[in-house]
């Protein structure tokens, strides 16, 4: 049995995989609030004690950089040691991997029918792909097509300088830099963007959690944005799906990414409606040189929420 884990800063999903027929199959899931538990041995030893089964392999996505088969995750006070996991198991080794390259892993074993195509674009299957994920922070990672496959690469360039590139963007930055030193771009797209994007547009406008800090802001404003309710919070939504699609055509653009942008992350999924209406798109075309370029390029969602879960069992399944 394979015990798989995508660990995130607001949760962690935690399953367990058994291989059928060629294929992996979940038999077990469960979800935890991260920040209510002190590390992985905790939620793991919770979750493994309802199942009496024997783990043979493990892997797990972290947010943050691997080291040595170590992380200290980027959004979270934990630091996860993928010897000391192993020992606590009883397990020959456990695998740790950035939560995007899980995620890259994850994608290359879906269908079709758990991806959405926002842009058909003209694909090009030998070639390298992109995958970007919004979520407590901003993951995003490279499928480097090394002649045979593809390999996916981890980056933190969520954690790079945000660039505006309109005038309205610029005065974001000037906004965020008031109170912060450094503006990367995960400070715009991240649940905690959300308000920060909306006391820019309009700080007047109030709604709960953003003085409460036991309710999550990013819930209602996306709510109130989809559905029209305020127009703040749909002026919000508008410009973070203006810089997200941005931010897609840059890394795209640094990693020639002839194969696909994928889109992952539970985010995306609550943004539909908007990553629809080509506001995404068009901002992802929108450069100086190589738009064209970049029209011939597809561009995807991925539906299925438990992609980077399922990509860090495939990983202990095929002992990357």
């Amino acid at each position: 049995m394979i015990l798989a884990g995508d660990l995130g800063g607001t949760k962690s999903n935690l399953g367990l995989f058994d291989v059928k027929s060629g294929k992996l199959t979940q038999v077990a899931f469960k979800r935890y609030a991260s920040r209510e538990h002190s590390g992985l041995e905790e939620i793991a030893h919770d979750f493994l004690n309802g199942h009496a089964t024997s783990v043979s392999a493990a892997s797990f996505g972290i947010a943050g950089p691997v080291v040595n088969n170590r992380v200290q995750a980027t959004n979270i006070p934990w630091i996860v040691d993928g010897a000391k996991v192993a020992q606590e198991f009883k397990l020959n080794h456990v695998h740790l991997l950035n939560d995007l390259e899980a995620t890259a892993y994850g994608i290359q074993v879906l269908d079709t029918t758990q991806l959405e195509t926002l842009h058909a674009g003209v694909p090009v299957p030998n070639a390298n792909s992109v995958v970007l994920s919004a979520g407590t922070g901003l993951g995003e990672g490279v499928m480097f097509w090394d002649g045979t496959r593809h390999l996916p690469m981890s980056t933190e360039a969520g954690h790079t300088d945000f660039a505006p590139n309109t005038d309205q963007q610029a005065d974001l930055w000037k906004f965020l830099r008031k109170s912060s030193e450094f503006v990367s771009t995960e400070k715009i797209l991240s649940g905690g963007g959300f308000q920060r994007v909306h006391e820019f547009l309009d700080s007047s406008v109030r709604h709960p959690g953003f003085d409460d800090h036991s309710v999550d802001p990013a819930v209602g404003i996306t709510q109130r944005g989809i559905d029209g309710s305020c127009k703040v919070c749909v002026a919000t939504l508008n410009l973070w799906v203006e810089i997200y699609g941005s931010e897609a055509g840059n890394l795209a653009l640094r990693s020639v990414a002839r194969g696909g942008i994928y889109v992952a992350g539970g985010i995306a999924l609550k943004l539909m409606p908007k990553m629809r209406d080509g506001r995404f798109v068009e901002s992802v075309h929108r450069k100086e040189k190589l738009g064209d370029f970049l029209k011939q390029i597809p561009i995807h969602v991925v539906l299925n929420d438990e992609c980077p879960l399922i990509g860090a069992a495939y990983v202990a399944w095929k002992n990357i």
